[in-house]
C-alpha cells in the first residue's frame, strides 16, 4: 500500500446501530455524543476501540507511531504545504494523541504531524509510545 494513500482502518464498533441517520457533521467526536453507547463510550475513553488496527500494522498498512489518519471528509480540508503529513505511514498513536488528544484544534493536530514528519527520530517515537499509555489512562476522550 502506497504511503498516503485511501485506506480502510477497522475500529472496535462503539456508536448504535442508528448512528448513520444523524447527518450532524458537528456530532463527529463530541464528547456528549449521542451516537456512542454507553460500552463504546468507555472503549473510546481509554482508545481501546483502536485495537483492531494492529492488525493494520502487521499488514505493513501503519505503524505504531505516525500521524493518525483523517477521515476522507477532514483529509479534503488538508492543502498545501499541510499535505506533507501524509508522507509517512500513518500510525495507531501519534504526537498529538500524546499532546491534548481532543482539547486541540484541527490545526495544532496538523502542525504537530507536520514536524513529527518534517524531523521525524527513532527516539521520538520511543517517546511517543511511552507517553501514550499514560494519556490513555487520563481518561480523555479520544479522537
Amino acid at each position: 500500500m502506497a504511503v498516503g494513500a485511501e485506506s480502510r482502518l477497522d475500529e472496535i464498533r462503539h456508536l448504535n446501530f442508528h448512528a448513520h441517520t444523524f447527518d450532524d457533521a458537528r456530532l463527529f467526536k463530541a464528547a456528549d455524543d449521542p451516537r456512542v453507547t454507553r460500552c463504546g463510550g468507555l472503549l473510546r475513553r481509554y482508545s481501546l476501540d483502536e485495537l483492531p488496527q494492529l492488525v493494520n500494522v502487521v499488514k505493513g498498512e501503519m505503524s505504531l507511531v505516525g500521524p493518525r489518519p483523517l477521515m476522507v471528509e477532514e483529509d479534503r480540508h488538508v492543502v498545501g504545504v499541510w499535505r506533507h503529513r501524509v508522507d509517512m505511514r500513518p500510525g495507531i498513536t501519534g504526537p498529538w494523541q500524546v499532546q491534548g488528544r481532543n482539547s486541540l484544534s484541527f490545526e495544532t493536530m496538523l502542525q504537530l504531524d507536520l514536524r513529527y514528519v518534517s524531523g521525524w527520530r527513532l527516539r521520538d517515537d520511543a517517546s511517543i509510545l511511552l507517553r501514550t499509555i499514560p494519556a490513555m489512562l487520563r481518561r480523555q476522550e479520544a479522537p
